[in-house]
């Protein structure tokens, strides 16, 4: 287990289910209190959270609204007081050749994607400067370094995830607050598996998936547990001297 992470109070946004859920069940196993903030019902991952001893609360939000943002982060500080640890996982990635892209289309990815992040973070970093401790994870995605189609406003955001990490880290160290982000792969996960129809599969459990696998070096699905350990480290003490950097976990398939 990580060191540090007993009693912090963390908030995961898009936690849900899927990668945020599995994000929330990890830090609620390494002794963190958990905020799960996401548009769908969280009731499954507060179980998850409170079978691991810890307290959780589901907060309905859309965060890429600002004034809900603030409704949110107002009653996360009633009920928990101010998160130590932020993590930006919310996300859309619906696939659209861009041609046929209109900017409303566009400005929808960037407001859930990146715009969110910027909410978020902003909404608690006040409270970590007052702690002189934080972490911020936000969700990039391989896509950044990877060949694909579609997703020109997807892999436009998650390159904004990238930079918006990087220049806030150097804003926010002389504070104790680490930023930086995570790159996965293709993850079996609802909001996946929602979009393997409109590319042309059938389900997330055949071609669609075989497909991905040839590009990465390790050759099996990535899930959501593949990218808890990440998770876990860089809000911990261990990565108290790693900021502003981009931690690739998708089997090998993009090198830095």
């Amino acid at each position: 287990m990580a060191k540090g992470h007993k009693d912090k109070i963390a908030v995961i946004t898009g936690g849900a289910s899927g990668i945020g859920q599995a994000f929330a069940k990890r830090l609620a196993e390494d002794g963190v209190h958990v905020a799960i903030v996401d548009v769908q019902d969280a009731g499954a991952t507060v179980k998850m959270v409170e079978a691991a001893g810890r307290k959780a609360a589901a907060i309905k939000c859309d965060v890429s609204e600002p004034q809900a943002v603030t409704v949110m982060a107002n009653e996360v500080r009633r009920q928990f007081g101010h998160p130590d640890i932020v993590v930006n996982c919310c996300g859309i990635f619906p696939q659209k050749n861009f041609v046929d892209m209109t900017f409303d289309d566009w400005r929808k990815v960037m407001a859930t994607n990146l715009d969110s992040a910027f909410l978020v973070s902003s909404a608690f970093a006040p409270g970590m400067i007052e702690k002189k401790w934080g972490r911020i994870v936000s969700m990039s995605s391989s896509t950044v370094g990877s060949v694909v189609t579609g997703f020109a406003h997807y892999v436009a955001s998650k390159a904004g995830i990238v930079g918006f990490t990087r220049a806030l880290a150097t804003d926010l160290a002389p504070h104790g607050i680490t930023v930086n982000a995570i790159a996965p792969g293709l993850t079996k996960s609802p909001g996946a598996m929602s979009r393997a129809p409109r590319a042309g599969f059938a389900t997330m459990d055949d071609e669609f998936m075989s497909v991905a696998q040839q590009y990465q070096a390790i050759k099996r699905i990535e899930l959501p547990e593949d990218l808890v350990g990440a998770v876990s480290f860089l809000t911990s003490d261990d990565a108290a001297f790693m900021t502003g950097q981009t931690l690739s976990v998708d089997g090998g398939r993009v090198r830095l």
